[in-house]
């Protein structure tokens, strides 16, 4: 169901994420031949526990996939695609990418302390109970996503594209949201304590004590100073 915020007189409708389609069949990982390198093309595999460590691949394709318990740490993807997939209790500590994008996946439970992503897009994508602090997410392209009960102190969204972007529970505390392009984005209960590019959020929508939070950032950009 989607959720209602009003933007001046108009009232703008902040869609959920498509939630994964379902895999009819899906198997246990067969290593080497499951492996994520380059131009490979996987669909219906489940991973548990698999150690991905300083894995590099570019143009990586994986379809319906489940990865629970994986570790990704230190891994560097280029012009890849995770589509109807879902990610439990994962490490992407310190994952850099470029141009990768998450199509319809969950992400649930999981680290990206230190993690990068640049120029790629998040569409119909939900996170819940994620540690993304500190994270880079500059040039991003994200739609119709979800941030649930996240960590995400210092999180950098410079000059990324939100539409449809819905907040909750999240403690943003120093996050940098300069330059962001924003169609339909809701903070709800959210922490917003020394948010960063706070202007750019024009359009907005928060409910909760961070509207005070992100009205003394809008102040300090502003140059406004306050007295006891």
């Amino acid at each position: 169901m989607a959720q209602v915020a009003r933007q001046g007189s108009r009232i703008t409708r902040i869609k959920n994420p498509t939630p994964p389609k379902p895999t009819l069949s899906i198997r246990p990982a067969e290593m080497p031949g499951d492996d994520l390198e380059d131009d490979s093309v996987i669909k219906g595999v489940r991973y548990d526990g698999t150690p991905f460590v300083g894995l590099e691949a570019e143009a990586l394709e994986a379809e319906g996939c489940v990865f629970e318990n994986s570790r990704f740490t230190g891994t560097r993807l280029l012009r890849s695609q995770f589509s109807d997939s879902q990610f439990t209790t994962c490490d992407f500590a310190e994952v850099d990418t470029q141009d990768v994008s998450l199509i319809r996946c969950t992400v649930g439970g999981s680290r990206m302390t230190g993690s990068t992503w640049k120029s790629g897009t998040f569409r119909d994508v939900r996170f819940d109970n994620c540690v993304i602090a500190p994270a880079m997410l500059r040039h991003m392209k994200m739609f119709s996503v979800v941030f649930a009960d996240c960590k995400m102190v210092g999180a950098d969204f410079q000059s990324t594209h939100l539409h449809n972007v819905r907040f909750e529970n999240c403690d943003l505390t120093g996050a940098q949201f300069a330059n962001v392009q924003v169609g339909a984005v809701r903070f709800e209960n959210s922490t917003l304590v020394d948010v960063g590019g706070a202007a750019s959020l024009k359009g907005a929508t928060v409910q909760g004590p961070g509207a005070v939070e992100l009205a003394l950032g809008l102040a300090r950009e502003a140059g406004i100073l306050f007295e006891p």
